[in-house]
């Protein structure tokens, strides 16, 4: 069996690296331990500020020390960094501030917290917003790799985490990740799988079954949604003709959004979103809440036969 981790300690693993930078400084709101964070306030309490429960004044604040010199990290719930979307937009994006919001929990493989703590909606309203860099890594290696890069960026970002494990896909594969850099997992030529988060490795379960059908399928980790790596989409049409997307995030918007607003402006081809189909979610475990979503391995696999049928 494969290992497993959650993304969110890559994320505390990552702030605990970038600790010999001085000008590093996290921020909290109440949910440290949740978000990994705490590992960094235990070590370095002089440059941890706890905003309390204020995602608005955290981001602010986050705003003040960016234009200061500072390199800050600010975490909470995916879902409650929304409530700070007016200060992202105006306080961080605007002015161009490096600041780094991390929002774990993300999606409906949260699972038992219900609809109300399912953020389905949050890579698609800070795709929205110039200067972004919008990410949602899928195992705990990319995702400390990405955060560490992130502090070298020079630009505000927003960064998905989740709070489940799922397999460790980037072992001895460290130098493969990059911002803005898709990574092809597994070469096919029938169909290409895109897919973030937790749905990369689904995308790999599924490309497994369609290879005993003997349907060939690429899948690719678009860790990165923004910037979107293009010239990667490009490929995939012209090698494999037929694009399935994947994501624990609304079809609105999101990553399947975003690979049809390339598609539509670039080179076309047929593509199928996998995704939450414009609902909220519900209650569950982890794994059942995609059987419920339609969005685990099987509805992937489905999904790339439907895209391979359309093929001109």
């Amino acid at each position: 069996m494969s290992k497993m981790a959650a993304t969110r300690d890559g994320y505390g693993e990552a702030l605990l690296e970038l600790a010999d930078n001085p000008k590093v400084v996290v921020l909290e709101a109440d949910l440290g331990k949740s978000t990994k964070s705490l590992h960094f306030r235990k070590a370095h309490p002089e440059r941890t500020v706890s905003c309390g429960i204020g995602e608005q004044n955290m981001l602010l604040v986050g705003a003040g020390l960016a234009a200061s010199g500072y390199i800050p990290f600010a975490s909470t719930f995916a879902i409650f960094t929304e409530r700070a979307f007016e200060q992202m937009r105006n306080g961080v994006a605007r002015p161009n501030l490096a600041v780094h919001v991390c929002g774990s929990h993300g999606g409906t493989h949260t699972g038992t917290d219900g609809s109300s703590a399912q953020s389905i909606e949050d890579l698609a309203i800070y795709r929205t917003l110039p200067n972004v860099i919008v990410m949602h890594p899928s195992d705990v290696i990319s995702t400390k790799i990405l955060t560490m890069q992130l502090a070298a960026s020079g630009s505000p970002s927003y960064t998905r985490t989740a709070r489940n494990k799922t397999p460790v896909l980037y072992e001895g594969r460290e130098s493969e990740i990059h911002i803005g850099k898709g990574i092809t997992l597994r070469e096919g030529s029938d169909v290409a799988i895109v897919a973030c988060g937790v749905m990369v490795s689904q995308s790999l379960e599924a490309a497994e079954a369609l290879a005993a059908e003997g349907i060939n399928a690429t899948v690719v980790d678009m860790h990165t949604l923004k910037p979107l790596d293009g010239e990667l989409i490009d490929r995939l049409v012209a090698t494999c003709g037929a694009i399935v997307t994947a994501e624990d995030h609304s079809v609105i918007g999101g990553l399947g959004g975003a690979v049809a607003e390339h598609l539509t402006a670039n080179t076309f081809a047929p593509l199928e979103r996998v995704g939450v189909q414009d609902r909220f979610g519900e209650s569950g475990q982890a794994d059942e809440m995609l059987d419920v979503m339609k969005i685990s391995a099987p509805f992937i696999a489905d999904a790339a036969k439907r895209a391979i049928a359309r093929k001109g």
